[in-house]
């Protein structure tokens, strides 16, 4: 058989970050591109050795998790999504606050029948660690290559704390998406955010325009944009996305896949509007 001709070559070879070796805690997917996306709170998996001292149920942890929200990281040319649940070691929060103590810093909800053993709350804790000290490596390379990053530090939220047959929280104060931008530069990004938030809202999210704001339901953001922007200032633009569980019933745990795709397309749209500004840094 002839093979075809072609002016233009389809492949090229090039040179460009990889990861040394997997882990087991997290997937990394790394491409080429200024544009990073999280899904920090994706994971449920739970460590064997820390089951027995489990007081919280699966469904319940399933809750206040944020399933699904690393299907919306591919807009990313680097991926993170984190496979451990947040209860295991929430990566959101200051190492001292990583591990569940108290109820009061995990909504009322007591996650160990007692406290946890110190062997096990150091392997836990050296999980944090060691995801802060890979995110450090990471971000330091891209910025050799990059001026500067978008990162895209993706959550979701409940809307129906009250029970499955209570009426969802009132819309005032629980947008369709937040956006977190409290950790961004605003003299340097402001205008990203504003471009950002206005091309979101011309995607349909269920069939109507999406109410998409700023810091309504988490004025302060979480730990690791602030740490993010502590470290790296300016050069990395944060954006944290706080989807409202409109894509899943938070009671059932069932997914409307649907929803869930126009969230996706919207976000993509979003990130490629305001991209052109970070290819420019080169």
């Amino acid at each position: 058989m002839q093979k075809a001709n072609s002016a233009q070559p389809r492949f090229v070879h090039r040179e460009r970050l990889t990861t040394h070796q997997a882990h087991p805690d997290w997937d990394i997917l790394i491409g080429d591109g200024p544009v990073i996306a999280t899904a920090i709170h994706d994971g449920h998996a739970m460590r064997p050795s820390l089951e027995p001292h489990l007081a919280l149920a699966a469904e319940d942890r399933r809750r206040e998790e944020d399933p699904l929200t690393g299907v919306l990281t591919s807009v990313g040319d680097v991926r993170i999504r984190v496979d451990t649940s947040r209860f295991q070691v929430d990566l959101n929060r200051p190492r001292d606050k990583a591990v569940s103590k108290d109820p009061a810093d995990t909504w009322g909800l007591q996650v160990w029948h007692a406290p946890l053993p110190e062997h096990e709350m150091q392997r836990s804790l050296a999980g944090h660690d060691d995801f802060y000290a890979t995110v450090t490596e990471l971000i330091d390379r891209m910025l050799e290559r990059w001026d500067a990053l978008l990162l895209i530090d993706i959550h979701s939220y409940n809307h129906r704390r009250d029970g499955a047959d209570a009426p969802p929280a009132p819309q005032a104060g629980n947008p369709d998406i937040e956006l977190g931008v409290t950790t961004l530069d605003p003299d340097r990004w402001g205008h990203v955010a504003e471009r950002f938030a206005d091309v979101l809202r011309r995607y349909l999210i269920a069939g109507r325009e999406p109410d998409v704001r700023e810091n309504v339901r988490f004025p302060t953001g979480g730990h690791f944009p602030e740490w993010v922007y502590a470290t790296w200032g300016e050069r990395v633009c944060t954006i944290s996305p706080e989807y409202k569980k409109h894509y899943m019933d938070e009671w059932t745990g069932l997914a409307d896949i649907a929803v869930l795709e126009q969230c996706r397309r919207g976000l993509a749209k979003a990130v490629a509007a305001v991209r052109p500004e970070f290819l420019a840094c080169r």
